[in-house]
């Protein structure tokens, strides 16, 4: 009996030189965990300074300016929208959705994404040149790419996928000049989904200082109030203050956490675009698409790394439900 490419993959994996993340059943979700840990840590955050405050023996109205809030989220988004394009004012809104809601890739969306590359490949060794080009050209109508409506939902990543196989179909450009290309995209993709992170990182960075706004704009308000009581005038003091408090508690304790999140979860979709990347060079350099998927698996990050029984399952159902769509 020959042997076959998997077969291979399986003895070096059971020499310890590959190696299969134990416990993924198939069926990855989100927990509700994973979905409310921002929530969680920001009620951890505001309990800790809130419940401590009280403890201290403070008063928790005393904290509620509405106006030193306005002064600071009004002049913060004001910078917001004069530094950034609208095209990256609605991106930073569709990110802080995705980080809030941990909308990364998971073992699901990388197995779709494996899937479709194993099935393109079969079709690139199998198929006539005429009969690939339909589904590169149109991928809404291709059997392929209905099998993994996920994947076919990125247009982005569709495009990335259809315009690599595109070229390896013309079959005249060498590989070193493919991964070079893909290597100046991979950087301009990378670019664009971080603009959100940068632009509130700029943000973040001015939240202080605006907090120093509003809690001067408070001070010059109490020093027109020097004829008061003392009580009257320490609450406007205090009110003051609290613009201070509150520009260094949003940058340092909402606004720069959440450009974290979106960060990680911006540079976890563009991973899914190094394993299309590493699965065609390998292709391209003459693997089978059973070895070429193994080298865009290996690009996963390990807590999330699909098994190699799980891709071939998912490369075993793809081409049914291929078959089925077409």
């Amino acid at each position: 009996m020959p042997l076959r490419p998997l077969d291979l993959v399986r003895g070096l994996r059971s020499l310890g030189q590959l190696r299969a993340i134990p416990g993924w059943s198939g069926s990855m979700r989100w927990t509700l965990e994973d979905k409310l840990n921002f929530a969680i840590g920001l009620v951890v955050a505001l309990g800790s300074i809130l419940g401590g405050f009280a403890a201290l023996g403070g008063h928790l109205i005393v904290i509620w300016q509405p106006w030193e809030f306005v002064i600071i989220g009004g002049s913060a988004f004001g910078t917001f929208i004069i530094a950034n394009t609208m095209k990256t004012i609605r991106d930073t809104g569709a990110a802080v959705v995705e980080a809030v809601l941990d909308r990364q890739p998971k073992s699901r969306d990388y197995l779709d994404v494996l899937g479709i590359l194993a099935a393109l490949m079969r079709e690139l060794r199998a198929k006539s040149r005429a009969e690939v080009e339909n589904h590169v050209d149109n991928p809404t109508e291709s059997g392929i790419f209905l099998a993994f409506p996920k994947v076919l939902a990125n247009k982005d990543l569709t495009s990335f996928i259809c315009d690599y196989c595109r070229l390896i179909i013309i079959g005249n450009a060498r590989t070193h000049e493919i991964e070079a290309l893909m290597d100046e995209e991979l950087h301009t993709v990378a670019k664009d989904k971080l603009k959100p992170y940068q632009a509130l990182t700029a943000v973040s960075e001015a939240l202080p200082a605006l907090g120093i706004v509003a809690a001067v704009l408070g001070v010059i308000k109490a020093m027109g109030a020097l004829d008061q009581s003392p009580e009257m005038l320490g609450g406007l003091i205090g009110a003051a203050l609290v613009g201070t408090f509150a520009g260094i508690f949003i940058s340092y304790g909402i606004v720069t956490p959440l450009g974290a999140k979106i960060k990680q979860t911006r540079e976890k979709q563009v991973r899914v675009y190094v394993i299309v990347k590493q699965s065609l060079l390998a292709f391209m350099n003459g693997a089978m698409p059973q070895i070429a998927v193994e080298h865009g698996r290996k690009t996963i990050p390990s807590s999330e790394r699909p098994s190699i029984d799980d891709v071939e399952n998912e490369m075993s159902s793809g081409s049914a439900r291929a078959a089925e769509a077409a």
